[in-house]
Formats: C-alpha cells, sequence, structure tokens
C-alpha cells in the first residue's frame, strides 16, 4: 500500500458508505460521478487494507457482509468526524458559508425542520438562499452559483447527484368556476385541447415535459408559480400543482391521476463537508 496515504483512506472509507447506502455499484458510481471500474478498485483495496470481504456482489444485487455492516456503522461515525473537523478550521480560517438553491417549497414544514437543524448543528455557517423560478429547476447548481438545491423533478440529472427526500401526487389548478372543479379527480384527457401555461423556450426538456403533461401545449409563458396562478385566473388556463398546497381562494387543485408524483429532491454537484452534512440532515428532516 501507498505509504503516503493512511491505513483507512477516508476517500475509500467515503465510496464504501456510498455503495452500502445504495448497494448498487451503477447507482454508486453514478452519485460519486465516476465509472464503476475504479470504484471496484478502492472497494477492493478498501477490503485489503481492513482485512475482510466487506461486500458480495451476485445476480440479486449487492449486499453487506458482516464485516462490512460494521465498518458502515464506524464509517459513517468517522466521516462525520473529519468533516466536522473541517468545518471547526474554516470557520477558524474565516466565516463559512454555503449557498442553498429552493425552488418554491421554503415554506415546506420540512424545510423548515431542515433549517432548524443545520443552523444547531453549523451555527457559524452563513447560509445563503437563492430563490428560484420555474425555468431552472437545478436552482443555479448546473451554473455553479449555489452548492446545494432543494428542488423538485424530474429534471436532468446529468453531472449532478440527486437524493429524492419525498414524492408528492399533482393535480390540476383550475378556476373555481370552471366545469371541472368539482371534480373528485381528473385526467390528462379531461384537459386535453385546453390551453395551458408553458414554460420558456430552453427550459430543461425532461422537467418541461413532466409539467406539461408529456405532450405540446399552447398558453401563456410563465416563469414563477404565481405566474402560473395568475395565468390560470385571467385566462382560465389550466395550471398543475402538488396536492397539499393550497392556491388562493378563486382557484381550486383537482388530483390528476395519471400523472406520476413530483419529487422532492436534495441535489448537488461538489461533496464538501457542508453539502454532504446539508443532505444528511435533508434526509432525516424529510423522513421526519
Amino acid at each position: 500500500m501507498d505509504n503516503r496515504r493512511s491505513a483507512l483512506d477516508l476517500e475509500r472509507i467515503r465510496r464504501f458508505v456510498v455503495v452500502a447506502e445504495e448497494l448498487h455499484f451503477g447507482r454508486a458510481a453514478a452519485r460519486l460521478h465516476m465509472s464503476q471500474p475504479p470504484l471496484s478498485r478502492a472497494i477492493k483495496q478498501l477490503e485489503t487494507d481492513v482485512g475482510a470481504v466487506l461486500l458480495v456482489r451476485s445476480a440479486a444485487g449487492v449486499t453487506l457482509t458482516s464485516a462490512g455492516s460494521a465498518l458502515l456503522a464506524e464509517a459513517r461515525s468517522l466521516l462525520d468526524q473529519a468533516d466536522q473537523a473541517r468545518v471547526r478550521v474554516a470557520a477558524a480560517a474565516g466565516a463559512p458559508s454555503l449557498t442553498v438553491g429552493i425552488l418554491g417549497d421554503g415554506a415546506d414544514p420540512a424545510a423548515t425542520r431542515l433549517a432548524d437543524a443545520y443552523r444547531r448543528q453549523h451555527p457559524d455557517v452563513e447560509v445563503r438562499v437563492r430563490d428560484a423560478d420555474l425555468t431552472d429547476p437545478t436552482c443555479g447548481l448546473r451554473a455553479g452559483v449555489v452548492d446545494v438545491a432543494l428542488t423538485r423533478g424530474p429534471f436532468d440529472e446529468t453531472g449532478l447527484a440527486v437524493h429524492e427526500l419525498r414524492a408528492d401526487p399533482v393535480g390540476a389548478v383550475l378556476r373555481a368556476d370552471d366545469p371541472l372543479a368539482g371534480r373528485a379527480h381528473v385526467t390528462l384527457a379531461d384537459l386535453a385541447g385546453r390551453r395551458w401555461f408553458r414554460f420558456p423556450d430552453g427550459t430543461d426538456p425532461v422537467w418541461q415535459a413532466y409539467w406539461h403533461g408529456r405532450e405540446h401545449r399552447e398558453g401563456p409563458v410563465v416563469r414563477a408559480v404565481q405566474e402560473c396562478l395568475q395565468a390560470v385566473l385571467w385566462n382560465g388556463t389550466v395550471g398543475l400543482m402538488p396536492l397539499g398546497h393550497r392556491p388562493p381562494g378563486e382557484l381550486v387543485v383537482v388530483p390528476l391521476t395519471d400523472m406520476a408524483p413530483s419529487p422532492v429532491l436534495v441535489a448537488w454537484r461538489d461533496t464538501g463537508p457542508l453539502v454532504r452534512s446539508f443532505v444528511q440532515l435533508a434526509v432525516a428532516a424529510y423522513r421526519g
């Protein structure tokens, strides 16, 4: 083994944790932004370092050995300690900061729990929030203007690490006097031929296709949630909204039975200690 590296290499341990969480080398490699061969080599080297087999691959997938399960618990604790050390060093060198992109769900109770938990764990970190509009579901992440995004999918995830926190059913936003407003539910076929909100040209095509109900639509171009709601109110167009969100009193949300739920996601590119902590706390906050 290279004497310049510690007996238990933190990067190898980090990669092992991701594989152990995903139980799939392909998904783990995508999450780590690397190909599978070097990831496999890293795990093999870690097994050599600890002197035990950690993972077993089979046709059914990847499973942890008893040694792997034992290491996973220790590895998470070790990585947390290393991250906290980096944060303390960064704080000593100057006030650390984290820029978070948020797509319209800042009032979500889970987001509030996340904010509280992050502040308790990192009281010296200045959190800067960038409120994104509907034209960029990555909230500036792909452009490099935020460190981590609390957003919705689906969108093109190429080059990004993404973890689903929750999935929300969606409904059609209609005027209260719309003929369909009193229905218990509607389908996309019920909305055929209706004018529909649209996003500007150049918007992520995966994102656009989902919110357009997988069809080409005609109607007003919107860039923000309020613009979408106003288009429904003023023009009688169709909008979409996650169920549980309350539109203004003049509008109603009718459940759509043939639309896949909209996933709430945390997304990131570079995995510094503040971002990793944010992701871990987000998972816990949304689970709660």
